[in-house]
């Protein structure tokens, strides 16, 4: 007889370290060595750095520019707010400050709890709050989401075509131009699914339905209902006003957006041609979708400071710009977030579960 046949705890024992060795494995390696990665990218871009000159930048920094790009932070915050209540509307009007503090409240709730829970604790809050059902409030961030896909498709169009990007190896118009006509084919599509199998969707009978009533079950959850709730937030507004509302929501957001650049500029004394400002939105945010796809974090700032090295903007300049950017937003937007979580009461471990379970309450 083997000291494992004699001693069967064992065998319990050491599936239960396996188990546990394979979970911290998981969830942990793979964003330890993004980070690696991520370090090494930013020591390799600010390799010929000069310390003092952006110590002495720092120093210089206009405090009037830093306080209007705090302004237009917070404005962009309150512009997506601003559209999704356009949304929102048919089903409940809510006030904008209302939706903005969920939006913001989503952002502090990612960071306590880093897997991507932002629409789902907004969604929980804004139902909560105002008594709606939390697959509808859901659907409608979801739209929101990908209508914000297309507007900015369309921006990385209107770069690509303006014909005045930085001259590297390789055609990066058509870079652009391909990517942008990818995210608005990817995003309109989907879009185009949501209202066009909305009705099936909320029938008993189709296969996708069953199938999806066979999962929710899994998560103890009540399928049909949940179906009919998600489906009811697939709204679009029917009165013409609101829909122009909803279209010129994203693109004033984007705008906004691609406007913290100029004044993080303007404070360390850089100015730029007014594509330019665009053109670091657009590579930006292409640079932020592909970092979370290889699970390598801070795609934002590592794609920043690329496109501030293709336009020639002297290292320590674009540092400072890309640092009060950074910042600025983690202290405002995820510090006003968490506020919002605590004043409203949100034990944030029972956001999670509740938001992940979507329970039949949804």
């Amino acid at each position: 007889m083997t000291r494992s046949s004699r001693w069967p705890g064992n065998q319990g024992a050491h599936s239960r370290v396996a188990v546990a060795v394979r979970r911290v494995l998981t969830r942990w390696l793979p964003p330890v060595l993004g980070g690696a990665v991520a370090l090494a990218l930013a020591f390799w871009l600010y390799r010929d750095l000069d310390l003092g000159r952006f110590l002495e930048g720092l120093a210089e920094a206009q405090a009037g520019w830093i306080l209007m790009l705090a302004a237009t932070i917070l404005l962009e915050q309150l512009l997506n707010g601003w559209k999704w209540r356009q949304l929102l509307h048919d089903v409940k009007p809510v006030r904008t400050l209302r939706l903005t503090g969920a939006l913001l409240a989503g952002y502090g709730a990612n960071v306590l709890v880093p897997l991507g829970i932002s629409p789902l604790v907004r969604s929980w809050l804004v139902a909560r709050m105002e008594g709606l059902k939390m697959g509808t409030v859901l659907t409608t961030t979801i739209i929101a989401r990908f209508i914000d896909g297309v507007v900015f498709a369309l921006f990385a169009g209107l770069v690509a075509m303006a014909g005045q990007l930085p001259q590297i190896g390789g055609n990066l118009e058509l870079g652009l131009a391909v990517a942008g006509a990818l995210n608005f084919a990817l995003f309109g599509t989907l879009l185009w699914a949501m209202y066009r199998f909305r009705t099936l969707f909320a029938k008993e009978g189709p296969l996708i339905c069953r199938l999806f009533d066979f999962v929710a079950r899994w998560f103890r959850a009540n399928g049909a209902a949940l179906r009919a709730a998600l489906c009811a937030g697939v709204v679009w507004p029917r009165s013409r006003l609101y829909r122009f509302y909803v279209i010129l929501g994203a693109v004033a957001a984007k705008l906004v957006a691609a406007s913290h650049y100029l004044w993080a500029g303007l404070s360390v004394g850089v100015v730029l041609a007014p594509f330019d400002y665009l053109f670091l939105m657009v590579f930006a945010g292409f640079s932020l979708v592909l970092s979370r796809f290889v699970r390598v974090p801070g795609g934002f700032v590592i794609g920043s400071a690329l496109a501030f090295d293709l336009l020639g903007v002297p290292e320590e300049d674009a540092l400072l710009m890309i640092l009060f950017n950074w910042m600025l937003s983690i202290i405002l937007v995820v510090g006003i977030g968490l506020v919002v979580l605590w004043q409203s009461g949100i034990d944030i471990r029972r956001a999670r579960a509740e938001a992940e379970a979507a329970d039949v309450s949804i």
